[in-house]
């Protein structure tokens, strides 16, 4: 585990100051931010989950190990406080290195470290100090939030011998989420490299699928591109699903068999310094798509194409889905999936029997990353420079609907890119990964 930030401190420093002048604009008689790590998870028996670091407290610190918790404060002189493990020969011989409240400080630019044991003698410290605590109750941690809320209670019994409390509470997301929905430069470099290492996993598996190969073969040469060219793996479980698996929407089993004549659909994104991609591909494991799985296919690769096409500054996510139900439903229509005036199929959600999700979600250090979708007043939020997001029509096509034409039952189909917007539009990040039919067709044809 890495005891020096992927990213230069100032990168986080610059983060870390801009929250703070947020928080005084909010909170001008004084405001105490806190954000814990996240905890380590039990996979099974004494067998743990690899851990990935809380994507705020990331943001933030570029801090990386288990247990940590960040302290930001608009008052006094040391306005950012990490607590870590303490250093530990024994345990980092079995579990690796730790930054220790040295590194803290030394690496990570914390203006003062304690060791994590004394959180509950120096948070409330810090907690009581200020008239405005920022913390996320209901979060990822329900023992954290009791143990802030402990504290909380300890100040406030605490009153009539001077020691005061904080009196409002706010979310720090509406301050940390917008400045990650917006993303920098330098994040958008590595969105790039988790996009370059997505591609090389997707193509390596359309190149290997086939018919007689099993999902579980794909899901491995996709583990071994994401890791081959430097990055962390997937950032969200790989979903690998040949024939009617791949009408089950989050369908993760990944080990049934690739047979002939089925479609292979691939939803999967590597990580790169804790930033991921997320796209979707769907390729026939014969190397050409059956007449059925062609007009299946054009469909959604039609809504996904206007999509991306309108995508630009001022346009809003919610236009973009409108666009592509309508899309798909007149679609529905002409395969005899759907039947009636399309405006009245829309208005009745009968889109949903075969489109049943979404089209777009932002993206980043979460695959489902954070921002509201909406503005203060409720209206959709329009889109700016700097936001990444997916766009990802489908169509699904349950093997048992006895209301599909019987050559369209099984099939399912989705189609996902990484779209930038931009001053003068949009980047689709992920172009360069096979989409069309020729370009699908001839990927998958390959066979080296």
């Amino acid at each position: 585990m890495p005891v020096t930030p992927a990213f230069d401190a100032k990168v986080h420093k610059a983060r870390r100051d801009e929250v703070l002048r947020r928080m005084r604009e909010m909170a001008p008689t004084g405001a105490v931010a806190v954000f814990p790590g996240m905890p380590v998870a039990t996979r099974n028996s004494d067998v743990e989950h690899p851990y990935r670091a809380d994507s705020d407290l990331f943001f933030l610190t570029g801090f990386e190990e288990p247990e940590a918790v960040a302290v930001l404060s608009t008052q006094g002189e040391k306005p950012f406080t990490l607590f870590v493990r303490p250093r530990d020969k024994e345990r980092e011989i079995w579990n690796g290195r730790r930054a220790g409240v040295e590194g803290a400080v030394k690496s990570f630019g914390a203006d003062q470290a304690f060791e994590v044991g004394k959180l509950d003698e120096e948070l409330p410290k810090l907690i009581g100090a200020a008239r405005t605590l920022f913390y996320r109750f209901g979060g990822d941690d329900p023992d954290f939030d009791s143990r802030l809320g402990r504290m909380l209670r300890s100040l406030r019994m605490r009153a009539r011998a001077g020691i005061d409390a904080p009196t409002r509470i706010e979310d720090p997301g509406q301050i940390v989420h917008e400045l990650r929905l917006r993303k920098e430069p330098l994040e958008i470099d590595t969105l790039r490299k988790a996009v370059e290492l997505t591609r090389r996993g997707h193509v390596a598996a359309m190149k290997t699928g086939r018919p007689g190969t099993n999902e579980y073969e794909l899901h491995a040469v996709l583990e071994r591109e994401f890791r081959h060219g430097g990055g962390r793996g997937w950032g969200y479980y790989p979903i690998v699903a040949a024939g009617e698996n791949a009408t089950v929407l989050h369908y993760n089993d990944n080990r049934a068999p690739v047979r002939e004549g089925e479609l292979v659909l691939i939803d999967a994104g590597a990580e790169a310094d804790l930033y991921t991609a997320d796209v979707t591909r769907t390729w026939p494991a014969s190397g050409k798509f059956s007449p059925s799985q062609r007009a299946c296919y054009q469909l959604v690769l039609d809504a996904a194409d206007a999509c991306i096409a309108a995508t630009r500054p001022g346009e809003t996510i919610e236009g973009l889905h409108d666009k592509a139900v309508r899309i798909l439903t007149e679609g529905m229509v002409k395969l005899g999936l759907l039947r009636g005036d399309v405006d009245a199929l829309i208005k009745d959600n009968a889109f949903r029997r075969y489109y049943m999700h979404r089209t777009s979600h932002w993206l980043g250090l979460d695959v489902h990353d954070v921002g509201n979708y909406r503005t203060p007043d409720g209206q959709p939020r329009p889109l700016e420079p700097g936001m990444v997001f997916t766009i990802e029509p489908g169509l699904y096509i349950a093997s048992d609907d006895d209301q599909a034409p019987p050559e369209l039952r099984g099939i399912g189909i989705r189609i996902e890119d990484d779209i930038l917007v931009t001053a003068q539009g949009h980047d689709n990040l992920t172009r360069d990964i096979p989409r069309t039919v020729a370009d699908v067709e001839a990927a998958t044809s390959y066979r080296p």
